[in-house]
């Protein structure tokens, strides 16, 4: 199961995957409706945005699962795991 936060900003809802590093370790795999996957610095995305309640992010959640993503919502990453990536 891959752990996923979801946030929000003036842009929209969209996830953060912490524990999965995008090609180079130093940042790691968002998503979002708009762009879908992405990438992005995970202190500068956690620090520019505000987490998203259950009826916000519902819509994301479904669509990551029926994109073949099998989730776990979690509120706060562990910093020891995602340095061991």
């Amino acid at each position: 199961m891959d752990a996923v936060l979801f946030r929000k900003d003036k842009y929209g809802v969209f996830a953060i995957f912490p524990y999965l590093s995008w090609r180079n370790g130093w940042t790691t795999t968002c998503y979002a409706h708009m762009g879908q996957h992405s990438f992005g610095d995970y202190d500068a995305m956690i620090s520019q945005s505000k987490p998203a309640k259950a009826s916000e992010y519902r819509d994301l959640l479904r669509e990551l699962r029926r994109i073949g993503y099998r989730l776990r919502v979690i509120h706060r990453a562990c910093r020891r795991k995602m340095y061991q990536l």
